[in-house]
């Protein structure tokens, strides 16, 4: 109604949130999924040469799916985004703010200090999204509780190497997909996709997302995967209309029990969201709130969402940063379970 914005100053706004519903209906083909490997924390994924790359922490590490992993390259400082040029060069942003592509570092403009990813053109050209002008890649829980919006988009021509900032404004870009049309970043904070031109207009390609986008990588036929690291839930939606709650949580409760989002959950006993409707007779619901989860997004080459994979509530396979195709499966990286599962492009979405 036009007068709701009026009333929600005497009656409180309404928390709602987005449903797990039509493209979006829950189903457990993450966690029934083949493991891929194990690995601590991995995060970004790349073919390079036919081989599987992934990021652990400091490391880039050599995926065989019968095999274990195997160390590539080490760095200073985590890695935060990979990608492999047209030319089968590997690029890696650091956290430190660091990009080298091929082994030397590239000098960057003293404001993209906060890489979350990039991606390569068909002409060479690099984009880089940066995902907050006052905080590193590592501290985007904080990004979020203090509704950050000071993130960026840039790209840097081949044949001049200089930066230039695209589109500013952004709530933590955290994926970048190019297609003829542009550059599709995924904007964490406002839980959508937004097509950016090389002009700097942008427009909204797909939102009310029930969760927390990050990266996307292409998908075979067209279109594109798009990962979700963390649900949207009530709770959380509640402490950030809550200013003085939140700047109070935020200066005396450890970062870890936050009432926030989080790449996995139910291991200390301090964390929120653990009572009530979470369990019942020791067994944890599917369906109860939770801070974490684990999703996976097939989308059109409009980007309209056909169906999604899941590691529910109850699941283990959470915090979902990459997915990318490769030797005819869907490998999926579960930051939060420590683990990659691959999944059979065959049968994927078999359930929705």
């Amino acid at each position: 109604m036009i007068f709701d914005p009026l009333l929600d100053l005497f009656r409180g706004k309404a928390v709602t949130i987005p449903p797990m519903d039509g493209a979006f209906r829950p189903n457990t083909q993450i966690d029934d999924a083949p493991l891929a490997g194990r690995l601590a924390a991995p995060d970004n994924l790349v073919e390079l040469d036919g081989r599987l790359l992934a990021s652990s922490g400091n490391a880039v590490v050599s995926i065989a799916m019968h095999g274990g992993p195997q160390t590539v390259s080490t760095f200073d400082a985590p890695v935060t985004a990979l990608a492999v040029s047209p030319d089968g060069e590997l690029a890696v942003a650091l956290e430190t703010g660091r990009l080298y592509l091929d082994g030397r570092e590239l000098e960057l403009p003293s404001a993209l200090a906060c890489i979350t990813a990039i991606a390569f053109a068909p002409d060479s050209s690099l984009y880089a999204a940066n995902g907050s002008a006052e905080r590193r890649p590592r501290e985007w829980a904080a990004d979020l509780m203090l509704k950050g919006e000071s993130g960026s988009l840039w790209a840097r021509a081949p044949w001049s190497g200089v930066w230039r900032e695209i589109a500013s404004g952004l709530a933590f870009p955290f994926g970048i997909f190019l297609d003829g049309a542009g550059a599709v970043v995924s904007e964490s904070w406002r839980h959508r996709l937004v097509r950016i031109e090389s002009s700097g207009g942008r427009s909204t390609i797909l939102d009310r997302l029930p969760g927390y986008p990050s990266r996307l990588s292409p998908a075979s036929g067209g279109g594109a995967w798009l990962s979700l690291f963390a649900p949207r839930n009530r709770l959380v939606e509640f402490v950030l209309q809550e200013d003085a709650y939140r700047a109070d949580m935020l200066a005396e409760v450890p970062p870890d029990c936050w009432i926030a989002p989080a790449l996995s959950s139910r291991r200390s006993f301090l964390e929120p969201l653990q009572c009530g409707a979470i369990k019942t007779m020791g067994v944890h619901k599917p369906w109860s709130p939770t801070r974490s989860y684990g999703m996976v997004v097939r989308l059109d080459r409009g980007m309209r969402p056909l169906y999604s994979l899941h590691s529910r509530a109850d699941g283990t396979r959470h915090g979902i940063c990459s997915v990318l195709e490769h030797g005819g499966r869907l490998v999926a990286a579960s930051k939060g379970g420590d683990c990659l599962v691959a999944i059979d492009l065959a049968t994927a979405g078999g359930v929705n």
